[in-house]
């Protein structure tokens, strides 16, 4: 399983806002040439955006669905593509003093990505997620609002302790 961590130097409502944007998806995310919402409730569960993977001439449509969401904290996805199946991504944003903990999960649950998953595709998954949390990162980090709350104003510095688990 190819979990990755990154720590973000900004509160976790300005990774969020990112997170929780359907227009800002193939900015952040390794692969995707560009992207679509198809609902629009993103990210509630089960709204869906479409993204094209393009490989020189050759190019392919996908589907990311949401299949849970705490806002703010958690954002689980399953990405569909064609033949190759789909796979489980799980974002969880943990407070990290006034920065932002995130945490990515990824496996293949049905078709060919499971089927001919190895230590080798995972080290590619690993590449991906590190290219992916970096591209995260940056974004909210050269956000000039990004330090900044719903209103303009400097969040206030707040403890908080980790996120409670699910079905708590």
């Amino acid at each position: 399983m190819a979990v990755r961590n990154q720590l973000v130097h900004r509160p976790p409502h300005a990774v969020w806002a990112v997170l929780a944007d359907p227009n800002r998806f193939e900015d952040w995310v390794v692969g995707p040439s560009d992207s679509r919402p198809l609902d629009r409730t993103w990210p509630d569960v089960g709204s869906r955006l479409c993204y094209t993977v393009r490989l020189g001439p050759w190019s392919s449509e996908g589907v990311t669905t949401v299949r849970y969401v705490e806002p703010g904290r958690e954002l689980e996805l399953e990405a569909s593509f064609k033949s190759l199946g789909t796979a489980r991504i799980f974002l969880q944003l943990r407070p990290w003093g006034e920065e932002t903990l995130v945490i990515c999960d990824e496996h293949p649950l049905r078709g060919l990505g499971g089927t001919l998953h190895n230590p080798a595709i995972e080290a590619l998954i690993q590449l991906r997620h590190r290219g992916m949390l970096a591209r995260l990162a940056r974004l909210v980090e050269q956000d000039p609002v990004a330090g900044q709350g719903p209103a303009g104003e400097r969040e206030p510095a707040r403890e908080q302790g980790r996120p409670r688990p699910r079905g708590a």
